[in-house]
Order: C-alpha cells, then sequence, then structure tokens
C-alpha cells in the first residue's frame, strides 16, 4: 500500500506527524510512505527513515506570485508528478484548505478530520474518508489517532516514539557539555528578553556547561552576540542550513528553547528539553516527551533563567544513565 502524507508546515506540526508516521511503521509494515511538505522543510521529514519520497511544495513562496508563469509551472510540476505515483490513499494531516488542495492534486482517496474535528471544517468537504478525532487532545495525539483510523490499528499511547536520531555534520566544535539556547521564534510576543538568556548562559556556564546559540535572521543575530559578548564561554554558531544546526542540536546535552520548531526537534530526539512559552498555551502543541518539559508565564508574569535552569537539572538528573523513568521520546 502506498500512502502520501499530506503536512507542509510549519516545522513544530511536521515533528508532531513523526509519532503518527512511527506507530503506523510498526503496525502496517506494509504501507510505504511519501510525504509533500514546504521545501524549508523537507530535511526536517528526512529526518525519519520511513519516509521514501519528499513532494515539495511552495505555497508560501507561491503566494507572493500566485499568477507568475514559475508559480504555475511549479504546482503544474508537483500535480503531474503526484498523480504518476499512483497513491492508495492520501492522509492530510494538517486540516487546512490549503492542505486539502494539495492532497486533492494526488487524484487519490483521501482521509482526513472530519467537519467538527478540522482546524478548518471546509478541508473535510475535499475527503473521502472523514474521521472524527476530538480537537481538545495534543497535536500529536490527534494525528497518531487520524493515522491509526485511516489505516486500521489502535496506537499505544502509552508512550512516544519518534523514530528519529540526529543527522550527522554539524562540524562546527561546540565545547564540552554543549547546552544549546535557541533564542529565536517567529512572534517577539513568544521572545524571552536577551537579559534572560545572558543570564541562562552565565547559569549553564557556572554548572561546567558550554552555552551555544546561532541566529537566522538580523535580529536574532543581535540576541545572540549579545549573549556571546557578555558571556565569552558562548559558542555562536554562524547562520546555517537546518541540516547543520539540527546536527549540532542532536549532539548538545540541553537545550532550553521558546516556543520555536527547534525546541520540538530536540524534544523528538529525545533531549532534555526545557521550552519556555510566554504567549502561547503549550497544552495542545508544547513538546511532548520524558525528557521534555514546559515552563509557562502566568498571566502578567515572567519564567526566570532561574526557574528554567532548576528544571532543565531536574531533566538532567531524569535523563542520567540507570536512573527510573529514563526512556525513549
Amino acid at each position: 500500500m502506498k500512502v502520501l502524507i499530506v503536512k507542509t508546515s510549519s516545522m513544530g506540526d511536521v515533528i508532531h506527524t513523526f509519532p503518527a508516521v512511527e506507530d503506523a511503521r510498526r503496525n502496517r509494515p506494509d504501507v510505504s510512505f511519501d510525504w509533500c511538505v514546504e521545501e524549508a522543510f523537507a530535511g526536517i521529514v528526512a529526518l525519519h527513515p520511513a519516509i521514501a519520497t519528499i513532494r515539495t511544495v511552495a505555497i508560501r513562496r507561491w503566494r507572493k506570485s500566485p499568477l507568475g508563469r514559475g508559480t504555475w509551472r511549479e504546482a503544474a510540476g508537483l500535480r503531474r508528478a503526484l498523480r504518476d505515483c499512483r497513491y492508495d490513499l492520501v492522509i492530510d494531516a494538517q486540516g487546512l484548505l490549503k492542505s486539502a488542495l494539495v492532497a486533492k492534486q494526488a487524484a487519490a482517496p483521501i482521509a482526513g478530520f472530519d467537519g467538527s474535528s478540522a482546524r478548518e471544517p471546509s478541508a473535510a468537504l475535499f475527503y473521502d474518508r472523514r474521521y472524527a478525532v476530538p480537537r481538545d487532545l495534543h497535536a500529536i495525539e490527534r494525528t497518531r489517532r487520524l493515522f491509526g483510523l485511516a489505516l486500521g490499528y489502535e496506537p499505544d499511547f502509552s508512550g512516544i516514539e519518534s523514530g528519529i536520531v540526529p543527522p550527522a555534520g554539524g562540524s562546527t566544535f561546540v565545547g564540552e557539555k554543549p547546552a544549546f539556547l535557541l533564542h529565536g521564534t517567529s512572534r517577539e510576543d513568544k521572545k524571552w528578553p536577551a537579559d534572560d538568556w545572558i543570564e541562562t548562559a552565565r547559569l549553564l556556564v557556572e554548572r561546567g556547561m558550554t552555552p551555544v546559540t546561532t541566529w537566522s535572521n538580523d535580529r536574532e543575530k543581535a540576541v545572540a552576540e549579545a549573549v556571546a559578548e557578555a558571556v565569552p564561554q558562548t559558542v555562536l554558531v554562524p547562520k546555517s542550513p537546518l541540516a547543520e544546526i539540527a546536527a549540532i542540536i542532536g549532539r548538545s546535552v540541553l537545550v532550553i528553547g521558546a516556543d520555536t520548531g527547534l525546541t520540538h526537534l530536540a524534544s523528538a530526539f529525545g533531549l532534555p528539553t526545557v521550552a519556555v512559552f510566554l504567549a502561547t498555551e503549550p497544552g495542545l502543541t508544547g513538546p511532548r516527551g520524558p525528557f521534555s518539559s514546559t515552563l509557562l508565564a502566568a498571566p502578567g508574569g515572567r519564567v526566570t533563567p532561574a526557574e528554567a535552569m532548576a528544571e532543565a537539572e531536574r531533566l538532567l538528573e531524569r535523563r542520567a544513565p540507570g536512573r527510573a523513568g529514563a526512556g525513549k521520546n
């Protein structure tokens, strides 16, 4: 059986789909999977060994020139490629109108959330098989349930395994006991103040760890450089391809991050991961795993570096070899 997964974005949403793929790999070894994803996240999808072929879309780029000749040419090429694969089933794991339209291009039966379950109810109009999955569940569990219903098995919810491992590479020297600080995120209200990242870096050095940070735009670069200037032991990784950053994260002993896709990636790698949520509710989309923890700022309050460090130490102790409760993500 040949199945196409449609989950185009964002990075966190893509990573939240990996446990469902891992369930399916174990319960339906007869199924082979392809995946259609935004071009920026193709390298993330490639981390899962069960994905045979990655098909990329460029909806974010196409929106800038919807009537352009190049846009139509690329969209037509994707349509041909999907139809030539002759999929037995398409699973739209995103539940949005844009993902449903992409799924429709494969000219195969589409499975997805029903109208009361999909993030955009109109998306369900495009599906041949519709499944009710409660919306008050975490995104990971919702997707695992959808895959189970579409492929005919019951997921084992006693644990979560992503099925991915860090990629090779990331040659940048990151020192002894690297601890990655992921300060960059898409929204200003999600960002921890630079002074808090600086204090966190100091606390890491006091505990014998090497702070590591990076950046992807000018604003993030200013924060990263401020941390490195205030705490000279910090390793500042230059702007790099996503695969290289993922490899460096994978070699870290600890990750402390804002509400951003790379924080979810660290959690999926099974690393001790502290997520600092300031403006969003982590209950339905926060990192999940035995070595992941989310600190949520109270209304009008804040999360302090001392609180983040205390939680990090708890996770590191739990992760230590031989400790009870240690397990796979």
